[in-house]
């Protein structure tokens, strides 16, 4: 996986390449939390932020490789407010080419998780999907407020 700044497209603008396993996003989001602008995120923030890149990249794995790994672009800009987070990848299309309903399960009757998209719909602004070019293309922004310190600093006295 590589982060590559890209100033010429878009301000502060970072994208990661993953490959389609559960090891790889893990690092990949480990990395991702590491830069801006998740980085400079609030720990509210960072925390939807962590919730929802994580079950949207897992979904990605889970089914749309679900026959077996591929890329996976992520690309995260902060703007007013918001974090603009993109998600593309060359796996299988969407069933019916939309967007799951994403309502709550029965928890007794789901084996794990069922969760996902429900957690995506409820924590998400502007979710958008399409299928362009044999692509995945799925867009959405999370309040983003910038914390007063870095992640983890402790306050002087």
């Amino acid at each position: 996986m590589r982060a590559d700044d890209l100033a010429d497209t878009a301000p502060a603008e970072a994208r990661f390449r993953l490959t389609a396993d559960a090891l790889s996003v893990c690092d990949g989001l480990r990395q991702a939390f590491s830069a801006e602008p998740l980085l400079s995120l609030s720990a509210e923030d960072r925390g939807t932020a962590e919730i929802v890149l994580a079950e949207v990249l897992n979904n990605v794995v889970e089914h749309a490789y679900a026959a077996g790994g591929g890329p996976i672009l992520l690309a995260l800009s902060l703007g007013e407010g918001l974090l603009q987070c993109r998600v593309e990848d060359e796996g299988a299309p969407m069933p019916g080419g939309a967007l799951p309903a994403g309502r709550p399960g029965d928890p007794a009757a789901l084996p794990e998780g069922g969760f996902g998209w429900h957690l995506i719909r409820l924590l998400c602004q502007g979710l958008r999907y399409e299928r362009a070019g044999g692509r995945n293309l799925l867009s959405f922004s999370l309040p983003a407020e910038r914390s007063r310190g870095r992640a983890g600093d402790c306050p002087r006295s």
